[in-house]
């Protein structure tokens, strides 16, 4: 078995989009394994269910955030909430993604739209240094 390199990411701050289930959550842990402390961007932010709690066992912050990718609003004020309550962001992982569940050929307009939205347009508006136009 490969053994990879601990991460070390103490006194780090990461926010992490898509945080409430499935890879996002498993990064979420992963990131405060390593010391990070991290803000949860989702969806909804009810969602995050026992994630920060299992976070703060660690002895992390966890900052669960309302953050749908889609809305640029959301995603402004989720990065300067991230700031302005932990201090800075250091790591950002755009995790949230979507995939149409049918076939590429009963694809609809609304399907294609929402694939965009989330996973390209709101992992660019996420990517943007803050104040950015």
């Amino acid at each position: 078995m490969t053994e990879f390199p601990r991460f070390d990411l103490t006194g780090q701050v990461a926010l992490v989009t898509g945080a409430a289930r499935g890879l996002g959550r498993a990064i979420s842990l992963a990131l405060a394994h390593a010391g990070s402390d991290v803000a949860l961007g989702l969806r909804d932010v009810n969602t995050a269910g026992d994630l920060v709690r299992e976070i703060r066992t660690l002895g992390r912050q966890a900052l669960p955030l309302q953050m749908d990718v889609t809305r640029l609003d959301q995603i402004s004020r989720a990065v300067q909430d991230t700031a302005s309550h932990l201090g800075r962001l250091d790591l950002l992982v755009n995790n949230a993604g979507v995939a149409p569940e049918n076939l590429a050929e009963n694809c609809t307009e609304e399907d294609f739209d929402l694939t965009l939205a989330v996973n390209l347009k709101g992992t660019f508006f996420a990517s943007r240094p803050p104040g950015g136009s």
